[in-house]
């Protein structure tokens, strides 16, 4: 059954116009209506997913009307249904040149990554800034959406907005520890210096309800990047002996790690 993203209040029995991005897909589609589909809103521009009035999950729905520019349908039953990850991973990475940033967040996203952080480092390639970057943002946000929609996905991540690392790391929240003195937000740095630890048992003595993710470009982080990064508390982790590229060592970290 199609699914779409709209990012609006879901109610029962409500008729609803869908927002623009989700009725251009079901015309694509050629859905008529009587035909079911299936909508989610918990994502970037939806005020209430996450709150406590949005019951998450899921809803049945079923197409009313089609206009040349509308799309109206019925909200159905809810559906208490999720797949997300047990833990929320935060990916921040020096974007990779070309198109492989798309794939990577649409990659990303199907794993179950809960929110991108683009960023830009000293060895990047790609450079963004003002109005291309807030378009490429946006770009990687429909990507992210996409790959929601067709993975079964619930919960868009969010792509925030390109950022330098060193303005990144300065805006980082503090330590912030759990009422049992347990950290947040467990930090981890993707690197090939000395004495890094495998990734899996780093993980396993640091574990937290959450992970911030730091994965450089091409070439990996500059020294002293990698000791700014290291002094806002990130733990250094490898993947192993071999070099991946830049995408591919993303992933696999992710895939570990949710």
């Amino acid at each position: 059954m199609p699914r779409f993203f709209c990012p609006a209040p879901l109610h029962t029995g409500e008729l609803l116009e869908l927002p623009a991005g989700a009725a251009r897909h079901v015309q694509v589609l050629r859905l008529q209506p009587g035909d079911s589909i299936t909508l989610f809103n918990h994502g970037p521009g939806c005020s209430v997913a996450g709150s406590a009035n949005s019951p998450g999950g899921e809803f049945a729905a079923t197409v009313t009307q089609m206009g040349r520019s509308h799309v109206q349908v019925q909200v159905g039953p809810h559906q208490a249904v999720e797949r997300e990850p047990a833990r929320a991973v935060h990916l921040a990475l020096a974007m990779p040149a070309n198109d492989r940033m798309d794939w990577l967040v649409e990659k990303a996203t199907e794993l179950g990554v809960a929110s991108i952080q683009p960023l830009m480092s000293e060895r990047s390639v790609l450079r963004l800034t003002g109005e291309r970057a807030d378009k490429k943002t946006a770009h990687w946000q429909s990507v992210a959406v996409s790959a929601c929609e067709q993975c079964g996905g619930n919960r868009v991540p969010l792509v925030h907005p390109v950022a330098t690392l060193a303005h990144w790391l300065r805006a980082l929240p503090g330590d912030e520890t759990t009422g049992a003195g347990q950290r947040t937000a467990t930090r981890l740095l993707l690197s090939l210096r000395e004495g890094s630890r495998p990734l899996r048992d780093a993980f396993q003595t640091q574990a937290a309800p959450e992970v911030v993710f730091l994965s450089g470009p091409e070439g990996g982080l500059s020294a002293a990047e990698e000791v700014a990064a290291i002094a806002s508390d990130f733990a250094a982790v490898s993947l192993g002996a071999r070099v991946l590229r830049a995408e591919t060592a993303a992933l696999t970290a992710l895939a570990l790690l949710v």
